[in-house]
């Protein structure tokens, strides 16, 4: 990807990011879903930069971001954003995150509240569990031979089956970003989902907040996005009529949806 930069997390790690729209506009920071990369947001990229200065970045372990070995904390996921917001001397942002990035946003919320404006919380859920899923998850990935079945697995729970059997360059785009996928990332990105329960303390959220959810999500269920935006103080709930990635099966409406509520007094 072009105009691609790099930062180094506190830990040392190497974290890829990427800032579009005018450098004078509001910030709206993104953050991806498990298993893919910044690309994940094109579609939403031009419709974004009319009115803010986006920033994406790789979650560590996943595209051009370095991949430490072990498991990673929501802590840490969250720290990366904040020590890139420091990097580039921004004080404040919007935030934006479907699945581990609306995890992290949650945490942003609870841990930094100084540093968001308004969140959007799309696709994602407070607590995955039981822990034993993710440990067997964990496992499996590190003892395959390679990505291929973990793909199509995910492939299958983020889209219709129309569009899945459909195929085309959009579900081409993914499965590429899933095969490319470091196993030993997405291993350590699992056990921060693991290791998460943000049910109680996601009350504690300040910002105006946004919870997209999806009718036919399988991954993070409309109840997942319910009992979010039950919790946030003031939160609001919108229910697209999408499986899991709701800001590919509906770019437009997703973009327009985000946009319409950040733009609210």
């Amino acid at each position: 990807m072009n105009d691609v930069s790099f930062f180094t997390a506190g830990d040392g790690t190497r974290i890829a990011y990427r800032l579009d729209g005018p450098a004078d506009a509001p910030v709206l920071a993104l953050s991806n879903s498990i298993g893919t990369t910044m690309a994940m947001w094109d579609g939403q990229i031009s419709p974004l930069t009319r009115r803010f200065r986006v920033l994406r970045h790789d979650t560590r372990g996943h595209g051009a971001s370095a991949v430490p070995v072990g498991a990673y904390s929501l802590d840490r996921l969250g720290r990366d954003v904040l020590e890139l917001l420091d990097a580039l001397g921004i004080e404040r942002a919007h935030l934006l995150g479907l699945s581990l990035g609306g995890l992290i946003g949650q945490w942003l919320g609870v841990h930094a509240p100084e540093r968001l404006g308004k969140l959007v919380l799309s696709n994602t859920a407070a607590h995955l569990g039981p822990a034993r899923q993710w440990d067997e998850r964990i496992a499996a990935v590190l003892q395959a031979p390679d990505m291929k079945d973990t793909a199509e697995i995910f492939l299958a729970n983020w889209f219709p089956p129309a569009m899945l059997q459909a195929g085309g360059p959009v579900v081409d785009a993914f499965r590429a970003m899933l095969l490319a996928t470091d196993r030993r990332g997405l291993a350590g990105a699992w056990a921060a989902v693991r290791d998460t329960d943000l049910r109680r303390t996601i009350a504690l959220i300040q910002a105006p907040t946004l919870v997209i959810a999806g009718r036919d999500d399988t991954v993070t269920s409309l109840a997942h996005g319910e009992q979010i935006a039950a919790t946030v103080p003031g939160a609001r709930l919108v229910v697209l009529p999408a499986v899991h990635l709701s800001n590919i099966e509906h770019p437009q409406t997703f973009a327009a949806m985000v946009l319409d509520f950040l733009a609210e007094a």
